[in-house]
């Protein structure tokens, strides 16, 4: 299976547009379920997979848990859960410029952790079918894709003193 989410705070109308595009294009709707939260103003209703507004956090931790793949904004929140799942995560950040979030965090983001095992990086929607393309055929192999079922500890303690504004330890 493969989980779409956007996180719950914002809309993200060109993740969902996109990923719709994609399931029409390649088949993959009947495999792809998605929690896009309220696309308010800006809606956008997908035709080509199931998706729900909200999951609550129960379903939300068993519809990540049985998915093969996670489809997602450039969420932290997101990517750890990715990680410590050992899940492959395809991420579209969210763009300051286009007033999908309030800078462009999520771009820097994808710029430092974008070259990690598991973790595909879509700069933008243009590249999205291109990368989730990439992303479902490394599921097709044998065992699937080879990331850690944990996250490498340092990666997460990195992360977690990042977001509670703490220095970062020295390289060693």
């Amino acid at each position: 299976m493969i989980f779409l989410t956007i996180g719950t705070h914002e809309p993200f109308p060109r993740l969902v547009r996109a990923v719709d595009a994609w399931c029409a294009a390649s088949g993959h709707g009947g495999d792809l379920f998605g929690q896009i939260t309220d696309q308010g103003a800006a809606a956008y209703t997908p035709g080509n997979f199931k998706w729900v507004g909200r999951l609550t956090p129960q379903e939300y931790g068993d519809r990540i848990s049985r998915a093969d793949l996670i489809i997602s904004h450039a969420g932290m929140g997101s990517i750890i859960t990715a990680l410590q799942l050992g899940k492959p995560i395809v991420v579209l950040p969210r763009r300051g410029h286009l007033r999908e979030t309030r800078n462009d965090h999520q771009y820097a983001t994808v710029q430092r952790l974008g070259n990690r095992p598991g973790i595909f990086v879509a700069e933008d929607e243009t590249r999205l079918p291109v990368v989730l393309d990439q992303a479902v055929s490394g599921l097709a192999g044998a065992g699937g894709i080879g990331i850690s079922r944990v996250a490498e500890p340092r990666l997460t303690m990195a992360i977690g003193r990042f977001l509670a504004g703490k220095p970062l330890p020295e390289k060693s």
